[in-house]
């Protein structure tokens, strides 16, 4: 398995908590509390990725270097570019342009 950004690590070690939560009510509040506020966070993080990906293309990487940074096909890296999802639907942006 590829090395980890600490980020990453930090975010799998909190659902590992969660899951670990003894209480099943408490446990079950709290990853409800948590999904409550995945979707907009969902949101953002592929903001945050397009525009990082923009970034990369600005910088003069080639979809194919994009793509192996981010262990993606190119093509795939072209659709985040663009803000289209993996299920090729618009971004909700899109949807409500």
């Amino acid at each position: 398995m590829a090395e980890q950004p600490e980020e990453v690590l930090r975010f799998l070690e909190a659902v590992k908590a969660l899951e670990e939560i003894d209480d099943d009510a408490a446990c079950a509040v709290a990853i409800t509390k948590v999904l409550k506020d995945w979707g907009e966070n969902s949101a953002r993080l592929r903001e945050i990725r397009q525009q990082r990906v923009l970034n990369l293309r600005e910088q003069g990487k080639t979809w194919q270097e994009i793509g192996d940074i981010m262990d993606v096909h190119y093509t795939r890296a072209q659709q985040i570019a663009k803000g289209l999802r993996g299920n090729k639907r618009p971004t909700k942006k899109e949807a409500e342009a």
